[in-house]
């Protein structure tokens, strides 16, 4: 019998953990359960004060980020239950999406004790991603790729359908967790950075450790088909997911135009946009594409805002501040 790779859709294909096939995936797993955290450990009204002494366009920029971050910490598990779940067979990449899962239901529990504790206008931030046209374009992008592993049923064994599978990863993992969300977590720490919301920092700092898990299963996920499945190795496929990438970053570009049409101290659409191509970049390096923007990061203090290592070597970062089997947890 051939040896099965990572994609499948039998029932009982998968039923045996040990011995393990993709040691990645069952590290991730550990550590994810290493990571497991609660929004309410987190005392967000401290951060009251802070928010009665910012600009009506410093606020508009964390609703702005909360309305776009709820709703698609949903979307993410739609796509992970629908388009990659039913389509693998390794026990142990189940358990870490099964982990995962749960992690997008905190951050969106996360994202709710935000809407809770300032006094935002929660029906206008739930709204707004379907009423602001920039936000809504991410959102019908993300939804195309999903439509595809749900409505159409795909064939896991054919080459299509391999590639629709390959493209719903693309859109989810690499360019809303790993552009669209990055670009609002800087955003979203820029405030810590004037000393303004520690609180909600912080909470920002757990969300990025859980993403950058996400990321790192993502694209282990991709490569691993991609070498599994030498059929989807083309030149013509290749161009289409780079170009996939390029599109998300002209719609994070016309989206922070709109989370900042004035700029706050220290931060404007094009500096945040910058970021978002060095992103892109990365991104693209990590899928073995060469850089296309070839620009600097003009953030250089993410490293240093959160737990996670710089994102060119986010590969092997670990969490140091907050492990549930740790003797002591540092909060």
């Amino acid at each position: 019998m051939a040896k099965k790779g990572i994609l499948g859709t039998g029932i009982q294909d998968g039923l045996r953990l040990k011995p393990i096939r993709y040691q990645w995936a069952y590290d991730l797993y550990d550590q994810a359960v290493a990571n497991t955290w609660f929004p309410n450990e987190i005392q967000l009204g401290q951060d009251i004060a802070d928010w009665k002494k910012m600009s009506d366009e410093e606020r508009h920029a964390v609703q702005f980020l909360m309305s776009y971050f709820n709703p698609n910490e949903l979307i993410v598990n739609k796509a992970l239950a629908f388009g990659v779940y039913p389509y693998i067979n390794a026990p142990e990449a189940h358990m870490y999406i099964a982990k995962q899962m749960w992690e997008e239901a905190n951050h969106c529990m996360s994202f709710e004790y935000v809407l809770e504790t300032f006094p935002l206008d929660r029906e206008s931030a739930y709204d707004a991603h379907i009423d602001v046209p920039s936000m809504a374009a991410k959102e019908d992008f993300e939804v195309k790729y999903i439509k595809r592993m749900t409505e159409e049923k795909i064939d896991i064994e054919t080459t299509e359908g391999k590639k629709d599978f390959v493209r719903n990863l693309v859109a989810y993992n690499i360019i809303l967790e790993g552009l669209w969300f990055y670009s609002g977590f800087m955003v979203a720490l820029s405030f810590r950075q004037r000393n303004l919301l520690r609180n909600f920092g912080s909470l920002i700092d757990w969300v990025v450790r859980d993403e950058s898990l996400h990321l790192k299963f993502g694209i282990n996920l991709i490569l691993t088909v991609l070498d599994e499945n030498p059929d989807l190795q083309d030149e013509e496929f290749a161009a289409e997911i780079k170009q996939m990438i390029l599109d998300g970053v002209k719609m994070e570009e016309d989206y922070n135009k709109d989370l900042l049409p004035h700029g706050i101290l220290g931060l404007n659409a094009d500096y945040i946009n910058q970021y978002v191509k060095y992103l892109a970049d990365r991104r693209l390096e990590e899928l073995g594409f060469g850089a296309h923007y070839k620009v600097s990061n003009p953030a250089k203090w993410m490293a240093a805002a959160n737990d996670t290592l710089e994102l060119v070597n986010f590969f092997e970062s670990t969490n140091t501040s907050y492990e549930v089997n740790s003797g002591t947890k540092k909060k």
